[in-house]
C-alpha cells in the first residue's frame, strides 16, 4: 500500500502561493491598469478641484508661516503624519526651517520642543483625532499659530485654528471610500504649494538650496566653477613679447599644461597648449615669441557658471581640452581670475 500524500495545510506558504497563482491567473493586465488610471484620475481631477478652491487664507497661511522667527512644527497622525512628515522635510530643505512632532509624544514632554516662536501646521483629515487635543490645547495657551489642513470645516481642529486650509469634499479613490488615498495627495501636493510659495517669499535662490544640500548628486549639479577652479596666484600666465624658452618653464612650473597671453591690460588674448607646441615644433621654437605661437581668442568660461556646464563645454569643444581660463562674471571682463582642469570637476564628483 502506497503511504498517503501528505496534506497540504490551507495556511501553509505552499497553499498560499497556489492560491496567488490562481488568483492572478484570473487577473487580467486591462483589468489592473484600469484600475490604476481609476485611481489617477480621481486623484488628478482632485488636485484640479483643489487649485479651484485655494482662496485668500492660502496667503494668509503663507504670510504667517514667514512672519515667525522660529520653526514651523508640522504634525499629523497615521497616514496624515507620514505626509506631515514630509512636508516638514520639504520646507526645511527650501529655506523654511521646520520639524515634524508626533501628537502623541508631544502629550509626553515633546510639547517642550514647541516655543511661543514657532507656528504649528497641523494636518488631520477628519479634524477630531484624540492625539491632537494636546497639541491644540497648547497652541492656544501660548498664543501659538495654528494652521490646520483637514476636510471637515466643523471639526474640533479647524474650530482651533487661526487659519484653516480646507481639502474640497471629493471621494477617496479607494474602491471602498475608505483608505486615505485622495485626501493625503491633495494634503502632500498643498505641502508642497506652501513650501514654493515661502521660497518665492524669501527669495531663496540656487546658491542657498546649494548650501542646504551638499551631498548626493543634487549638490554636485549645483557647483559653481568658483567654487572649485584654482585662484589668481595658481595662473600660467605669459606676455606676448616672452620667449617660448621662459614660456616652458611656466608652464612646467604650474603644472596645467598650458599658459596664457595677457595685453598689458591682463586681459587674456591667447592661448599656449601642448598642440601649439606641436603644431610649431622648430629647431628655432624656443626662440620665437608667446605671440607667434598663442592660439589667439581662446574659449574660456565665467566663475559663476556652474561646473557641469564646464565639463560639457570641455568635452563637447573640438578638440576637447583639459583646462579652461575662468573669467568674471561681468559680460566685458577679460581679466582671468581662475583656472579650472578637468580633474578638479572628477575630484568634485562632477562627471
Amino acid at each position: 500500500m502506497s503511504p498517503a500524500k501528505p496534506q497540504t495545510s490551507p495556511r501553509s506558504p505552499k497553499h498560499r502561493a497556489r492560491q496567488g497563482q490562481q488568483t492572478a491567473a484570473k487577473r487580467s493586465t486591462g483589468d489592473i491598469l484600469s484600475a490604476a488610471r481609476r485611481v489617477l484620475k480621481i486623484e488628478s481631477a482632485a488636485l484640479e478641484t483643489l487649485s479651484e478652491t485655494l482662496g485668500e487664507n492660502f496667503g494668509e497661511a503663507v504670510d504667517c508661516l514667514a512672519a515667525i522667527i522660529g520653526r514651523i512644527i508640522v504634525s499629523g497622525i497615521g497616514k496624515s503624519g507620514h505626509i506631515a512628515h514630509k512636508i516638514a522635510a520639504t520646507l526645511a530643505s527650501t529655506g523654511s526651517p521646520a520639524h515634524f512632532v508626533h501628537p502623541a509624544e508631544a502629550s509626553h514632554g515633546d510639547l517642550g520642543m514647541i516655543t511661543p516662536a514657532d507656528a504649528l501646521l497641523v494636518l488631520s483629515n477628519s479634524g477630531e483625532n484624540e492625539e491632537l487635543k494636546d497639541l491644540i490645547a497648547h497652541t492656544r495657551r501660548f498664543s501659538i499659530p495654528l494652521i490646520s489642513i483637514s476636510s471637515q470645516a466643523d471639526s474640533t481642529l479647524v474650530d482651533a485654528s487661526d487659519i484653516a486650509l480646507l481639502l474640497p469634499g471629493v471621494p477617496e479613490a479607494c474602491p471602498m471610500g475608505l483608505a486615505p488615498t485622495t485626501s493625503t495627495t491633495m494634503m502632500v501636493a498643498l505641502g508642497d504649494a506652501l513650501a514654493v510659495a515661502l521660497m518665492q517669499m524669501r527669495g531663496f535662490s540656487i546658491d542657498d538650496y546649494r548650501v542646504l544640500h551638499p551631498g548626493g548628486q543634487l549638490g554636485k549639479s549645483l557647483i559653481r566653477v568658483k567654487d572649485i577652479m584654482h585662484g589668481a596666484e595658481a595662473l600660467p600666465l605669459v606676455s606676448p613679447e616672452t620667449a617660448m624658452s621662459e614660456v616652458l618653464i611656466t608652464m612646467t612650473a604650474k603644472g596645467f599644461g598650458c599658459a596664457g597671453v595677457i595685453d598689458k591690460q591682463k586681459g587674456l588674448i591667447g592661448i599656449i597648449t601642448d598642440g601649439d607646441l606641436r603644431r610649431h615644433m622648430a629647431p628655432d621654437l624656443l626662440a620665437q615669441s608667446a605671440a607667434k605661437v598663442m592660439t589667439q581668442n581662446p574659449k574660456t568660461i565665467r566663475a559663476n557658471a556652474f561646473a557641469a556646464e564646464a565639463v560639457a563645454f570641455m568635452n563637447n569643444s573640438k578638440p576637447p581640452f583639459l583646462c579652461v581660463f575662468v573669467l568674471d562674471d561681468h559680460a566685458k571682463e577679460t581679466n582671468p581670475v581662475g583656472i579650472l582642469h578637468m580633474h578638479d570637476c572628477l575630484r568634485a564628483g562632477i562627471v
